[in-house]
């Protein structure tokens, strides 16, 4: 059965907020991580907060030209245990490692 936009979307934001989450907290590494395109990857990471998942940039000190990493700093409402429960589903539905 395939799986609807709305759903591959949700879960897509809720992986990348996981991977960020556990330490995959730049664009270079969840594209490593995943295979995903980084316009993919970028887009996924602004719409975090569509679920009010607060995600800000955390810049390198002395480093220019945005070199740092991401950080989750609010869950909102995201149970952040029921995706790492359902982590093998998750990365089924997205064919991600």
């Amino acid at each position: 059965m395939a799986t609807s936009k709305t759903k591959s979307s949700f879960y897509r934001r809720l992986y990348l907020a996981h991977l960020i989450d556990s330490g995959i907290s730049t664009v270079p590494g969840i594209l490593e991580y995943t295979g995903m395109p980084r316009r993919t990857a970028q887009d996924t990471i602004k719409s975090l907060a569509d679920l009010d998942i607060i995600c800000t940039f955390v810049q390198t000190k002395g480093e220019r030209n945005r070199s740092g990493h991401y950080k989750i700093t609010d869950w909102g409402a995201i149970n952040k245990q029921w995706i790492i429960d359902n982590l093998t589903e998750i990365k089924l539905v997205l064919d991600y490692p």
